[in-house]
C-alpha cells in the first residue's frame, strides 16, 4: 500500500510542494548575485527570444531567474513522473512548461511527445520567449550538450545563454548528474555567460555543441569559485 502512494497523484503533488516549499527557503535565508548579468540584459528585449541553458545538476534554483524579466518563462521538463513533480513546483514562480525531450529533434518528429514539444518551444522563442533547457538531460551523460539544443536555436533562429548557479553550502547527491543540492543560509551566486549566436543553416553543430558544453562548463567553475570565495586556477579557466 505504502509503495502505491509512493505512486499515485497525492504523493506526486506533496513532493512538488516540498520542492517549491525549499526553493524558496533557500532563496529567502541566502544571499544572492548575479554576475554577468549585462549578457542577460543585452537579450531582454521585445521579441527576443533566447535559450536559457543550465546543467541538469543545477536545476533546483534556476526557477528563481524568474524574477529577471518581463518576458514569459517557460521549461522543458520530460515526459516522466519526476517530470510532472518538477513542473508543479516550478509553476508556482510564474514559470510555464513545456512536455517533452529537445535530446533529438529529428527522432522527436517520430514521438508522441517530442514534435508538439518542438513546436512549442519554436514558437515560444518566434514570440520572444525564454526558453529553459538542460542540455544533458534528463539521463546524461553529465555537463556534455546534446546536440538537440543546437539543433533548437538553428530551427528558432535564437541565441544560447549559457548559465549556472553555485552556493557556498550544498550537498552532491549520488545521482547520474552529481545533483547540487543547495542548502539555506548560504552565499548564491548566478553565473551568466556570453551569448553563443543562432546557428546559421550551414553551421557546424557538433562544433556548436562542444563549445555549449565548453561555456557551461566555464560559468559553472566561475560560479562555483564566486560562491566559495576562491580564484580560479588556470586549468578551472581552461
Amino acid at each position: 500500500m505504502f509503495k502505491r502512494f509512493l505512486k499515485s497523484r497525492a504523493a506526486a503533488r506533496i513532493a512538488s510542494g516540498f520542492v517549491a516549499f525549499y526553493i524558496r527557503l533557500v532563496r529567502r535565508t541566502s544571499s544572492w548575485e548575479m554576475i554577468g548579468r549585462e549578457h542577460f540584459e543585452a537579450l531582454d528585449h521585445p521579441g527576443q527570444g533566447f535559450i536559457l541553458a543550465f546543467w541538469h545538476s543545477r536545476l533546483l534554483m534556476a526557477p528563481t531567474v524568474r524574477g529577471e524579466t518581463d518576458k514569459r518563462v517557460f521549461m522543458l521538463i520530460s515526459t516522466h513522473r519526476d517530470g510532472e513533480i518538477i513542473a508543479n513546483a516550478v509553476a508556482p514562480f510564474g514559470i510555464e512548461f513545456i512536455r517533452g525531450s529537445a535530446a533529438n529533434p529529428q527522432k522527436s518528429f517520430k514521438e508522441k511527445s517530442g514534435a508538439p514539444a518542438l513546436a512549442q518551444m519554436i514558437a515560444a522563442l518566434k514570440e520572444g520567449a525564454v526558453v529553459g533547457v538542460t542540455p544533458d538531460g534528463p539521463r546524461g551523460p553529465s555537463q556534455k550538450a546534446k546536440i538537440g539544443v543546437i539543433k533548437l536555436a538553428q530551427m528558432a533562429g535564437a541565441p544560447i545563454l549559457p548559465a549556472a548557479y553555485a552556493t557556498s553550502r550544498g550537498r552532491r547527491l549520488n545521482t547520474w548528474d552529481r545533483f547540487w543540492l543547495a542548502l539555506p543560509f548560504s552565499k548564491g551566486v548566478f553565473m551568466v555567460g556570453a551569448p553563443l549566436a543562432a546557428p546559421g543553416p550551414d553551421a557546424d553543430v557538433g562544433a556548436l555543441r562542444e563549445a555549449l558544453t565548453g561555456a557551461l562548463n566555464a560559468v559553472t567553475d566561475e560560479a562555483e569559485a564566486a560562491a566559495s570565495g576562491r580564484s580560479l586556477r588556470p586549468r578551472d579557466m581552461g
